[in-house]
């Protein structure tokens, strides 16, 4: 294979990331269908358009309003329009109060329409607008499951006259549920509300009397949710008693929400403080925020303060540092130790050679981060929010990898001979091949490393993420550098391979037994793919293995034949044909057997799911909480659990100091872990936070754990933040 061919096929391997478009207008997930409504079939220039999100839904699973309650996050739609296309936000139905333990969410059972609407400016190009859609929601019962799907549904443009079109077939679906969002008051509707001991009397004024009432607060963390809401009757409307969060600090100078009277009449409402008056909508912009995910007092508002940034001097070094440990991590030391082999069957060779083969490996590795940092920052510029590994989120790379790994391993087992070998076998190889090899390995050494995360390299990458494309590539081709060193090194100083042995029959037992660490690592995707999508997707991959596991024989037996090398690369291409269609036909899109998130909330040493909003509410009742964030994939957060995490004498101190342990698990990609590592100035996994009542920055750890860092950090935690706190937890 090629120098160019290689890099063809990495970029290839990191292209298979991306998610394959949707073409259809609805999906089946998890627990529910959703569907893109769009009555009309044509959109008339400068006129808006009806249009809606649809969700139907199993019994008993339910989705959110734009104020969740308690837990849970509201749809949300990233629309990709034609020029002169635009979407408004989504709008909220009346939502239902549901119950859940001692808890208690706002949203929808059964289904739900969210209608928005589609408006084509009157200089719209085109005789066709294709309307794309990217969808995330979470859907509950007793747990929940997060779920993503892009939609796309095409629709003719016309000009103000021209002849009807007719509906398309949902519109009775449109028609039947889109009269549910809460219209503004009328005018002779007036209310007021008043502060009280526990909370906030609200007075209504309709006209007549209501028997029943239901408030709905538009911004969290204002109200009690579960708490009863009191109706008073009058002879002119009601009062009604509501019970304030016992958090909240100071009185708000208005109440916004969703009111719900009698006969079932809900009014979209923005009440002042004082005598009933007038009441108003809540504004546009509040229902726009809320469809963005990001409604009023969401957990952004108190979120720590991201730590300092040091200087770029510094990150480089950091960097640096971090890229020369990573060749001593469980996922980077294999491809070192074979590069060493390599040195030893090199050794008497000239010197020049032997620093050519340095520099083509440490060209392979430059060129491989120069392409993954590319990568990175076109997505980021795209509104992307990806991090270091973000490529071990995809189980079409998962795949992929497991199979390239398991076939390269067969090779040095001995069942067959490549000539483009990690060890660089062969003295007869021609130089080309030689440093074409030595590109490789730099290749599958970036590949490799992407799973760990050494020592120094979380501020590293944290920071240079963040940064101008400029410094990106900076601080990324000073992990390359770091990352590169050691084989780099040796190869200039080629004196210092004399204290190898001397080549020998050894070298071939070695070179099989080297297979043995790269079978191992096979092992441990599988397992990866496994654990986060199935046994579908295992089995598929074993199906794969087993052709590869064909093509090799083809290899072994007929070496150096044409025909055989030509039926071995057609099952090698069915293999990359199985290992990318699959995961995209069974894959639900968002949805993993090990993302399911419980909501029973349980303190002490229990490990529980992690939440912005579970970190804010046991700091609010005092409790010191730790977050472990991490990854089936990252080999160096498995290592830091079972060695640190996991021993009695850690999760002795834990329990003793009353320690809220809380794991936010970023095996697939998850937006919101994403942007907490970015609050936190990293960009990937391990990364472990302490957060302590009272301090506006949780405190880092290494990446790199040992029980005696944990312990000392529990150790140094003001003695008041260790006591058992005075309000009760609110077990979920």
């Amino acid at each position: 294979m090629r120098l160019p061919h290689l890099i063809s096929a990495l970029i290839l391997m990191l292209a298979t990331v991306l998610p394959a478009r949707a073409v259809s207008s609805s999906a089946d997930a998890q627990h529910l269908h959703l569907q893109l409504v769009v009555p009309p079939s044509a959109l008339v220039r400068g006129q808006p358009a009806k249009a809606g999100l649809y969700f139907k839904l199993e019994h008993g699973w339910h989705v959110y309003w734009k104020n969740a309650g308690d837990s849970g996050e509201p749809p949300r739609m990233k629309w990709t329009l034609p020029e002169g296309i635009a979407a408004g936000p989504l709008l909220f139905p009346a939502p239902k109060r549901l119950p859940l333990g001692p808890l208690m969410d706002f949203g929808y059972e059964d289904e739900v329409l969210f209608p928005f609407s589609i408006t084509a400016s009157p200089d719209a190009k085109g005789n066709e607008a294709v309307l794309h859609a990217k969808v995330d929601w979470l859907v509950c019962r007793e747990v929940c499951i997060p779920g993503k799907a892009e939609l796309e549904i095409r629709r003719l443009l016309a000009n103000p006259g021209d002849t009807a079109y007719p509906a398309d077939a949902d519109a009775s679906l449109y028609e039947r549920l889109s009269n549910r969002v809460p219209p503004a008051p009328p005018a002779t509707f007036k209310a007021g509300f008043k502060p009280t001991a526990q909370g906030f009397r609200l007075t209504v004024l309709t006209g007549q009397k209501e028997t029943q009432a239901a408030f709905f607060p538009a911004d969290q963390n204002i109200l009690d949710n579960p708490a009863p809401q009191k109706v008073t009757p009058a002879a002119q409307g009601l009062t009604l008693d509501l019970k304030k969060d016992a958090n909240l600090t100071a009185n708000p100078a208005q109440l916004r929400g969703v009111i719900e009277l009698s006969d079932g009449r809900a009014y979209d409402i923005a009440v002042a403080a004082g005598a009933p008056a007038a009441a108003t909508p809540v504004s546009e912009a509040s229902s726009e925020n809320a469809n963005t995910g990001s409604p009023a007092n969401s957990a952004d508002r108190a979120s720590p303060a991201s730590p300092s940034t040091p200087g770029l001097g510094r990150i480089v070094a950091l960097a640096f540092l971090g890229g020369l440990i990573l060749n001593l991590m469980p996922c980077v030391f294999p491809v070192l130790f074979l590069k060493g082999l390599a040195l030893v069957q090199s050794g008497a060779e000239e010197r020049h050679r032997l620093r050519m083969y340095g520099l083509v490996y440490t060209a392979g590795i430059l060129v491989s981060f120069w392409i993954l940092v590319a990568v990175l920052l076109a997505l980021r510029g795209a509104g992307a929010r990806l991090g270091w590994g973000f490529q071990f989120q995809s189980p079409v790379f998962l795949s992929l990898m497991a199979g390239l790994l398991f076939f390269l391993a067969l090779s040095l087992a001995g069942q067959f001979e490549i000539g483009l070998s990690l060890t660089g076998a062969g003295g007869g190889l021609a130089a080309r091949q030689g440093y074409t090899g030595s590109f490789f390995t730099g290749v599958l050494a970036v590949i490799v490393a992407t799973p760990c995360t050494a020592p120094f390299m979380g501020a590293a990458i944290g920071y240079a993420l963040a940064q101008s494309a400029v410094v990106t590539f900076a601080v990324f081709t000073a992990l390359a550098l770091g990352l590169a060193a050691p084989y780099l090194v040796l190869a200039f100083q080629p004196a210092w391979t004399r204290i190898l042995p001397k080549p020998g029959a050894w070298m071939e037992v070695l070179r099989q037994a080297v297979s043995v660490p790269i079978f191992a690592t096979v092992i441990w995707l599988a397992w990866v793919l496994a654990n986060a999508y199935g046994a579908t997707l295992l089995a598929a991959l074993l199906v794969g293995f087993l052709l590869i596991a064909i093509a090799g024989w083809f290899l072994g037996r007929w070496p150096a034949k044409g025909w055989a090398t030509s039926v071995a690369a057609v099952i090698l291409i069915a293999v990359v044909g199985l290992n990318v269609f699959v995961p995209r036909a069974v894959v639900v899109p968002g949805f993993s057997p090990d993302k399911v998130l419980t909501l029973k909330l349980k303190t002490g040493s229990d490990w529980e799911p992690w939440s912005q909003e579970r970190v804010n509410r046991y700091l609010s009742e005092g409790h010191p909480v730790f977050v472990d964030f991490t990854a089936s994939w990252c080999l160096s957060c498995q290592v830091n659990e079972r060695l640190a995490l996991s021993k009695p004498e850690v999760m002795k101190a834990f329990e003793d100091a009353h320690v809220v342990l809380l794991k936010a698990d970023w095996t697939q990609h998850d937006d919101v872990i994403t942007d907490a590592l970015a609050k936190l100035g990293r960009s990937g996994v391990p990364v472990y936070a302490l957060y302590v009542p009272g301090e506006s920055s949780p405190r880092l750890l290494p990446e790199a754990l040992t029980p005696g860092i944990v312990t000392n950090a529990i150790a140094s935690l003001p003695r008041s933040a260790t006591q058992p706190a005075v309000a009760s937890s609110n077990p979920q």
